[in-house]
């Protein structure tokens, strides 16, 4: 009895697809990301700022910085570096994410586009959003394109599979 119930789990184990966690993976920011960047002590560098299609942003005093590519702390560490190169002493920054860039979903659902990013978004929650299957879909594979910084990977989604900002999700036709 109970060398059938480890063998049931074990199986089980097996053909369950992996799922995505946001700890696995930091977030990297990219085009579009809207951001609020502290500057603690100095509210004048201090405010919202929104990556352009580069990935960079404008700052006082600074100038551009590329932030696109780099973790929320990487950023932070690179913004404060550039302010203490002759114009802050000991700067603190700190930044938060006010908007995800859109993730983007086309083929088989009602209405394929652009849409907002929220957290804990899976695959069959993206496909609520755009008004679900339509007749012809494949509701159990899809296509997902995902790019981290430089790197673009294209991957086989499963229903639960986690929407990340900037993720393009295809859902396929089925044959019969």
């Amino acid at each position: 009895m109970m060398y059938r119930l480890f063998t049931a789990i074990f199986v089980l184990l097996l053909m369950t697809p992996p799922i995505l966690h946001a700890s696995e993976t930091p977030y990297v920011l990219g085009p579009q990301d809207r951001l609020r960047i502290m500057v603690f002590g100095e509210p004048d560098l201090s405010g919202e700022f929104s990556l352009d299609d580069i990935g960079q942003i404008s700052m006082p005093l600074i100038g551009p910085v590329a932030l696109g590519g780099l973790a929320r702390q990487d950023a932070e560490t690179l913004i404060a570096a550039r302010f203490a190169q002759g114009y802050l002493r000991n700067p603190s920054v700190s930044i938060d994410i006010i908007a995800y860039r859109p993730f983007y979903i086309l083929g088989e659902v009602n209405n394929p586009g652009a849409y907002e990013f929220a957290t804990g978004l899976s695959v069959l929650k993206a496909v609520a959003i755009a008004g679900g299957f339509t007749y012809r879909a494949n509701e159990s594979q899809f296509d997902l394109v995902r790019e981290q910084g430089d790197t673009v990977t294209e991957l086989t989604a499963s229903p639960i599979t986690l929407i990340q900002p900037g993720d393009i999700l295809r859902i396929r036709e089925r044959y019969f």
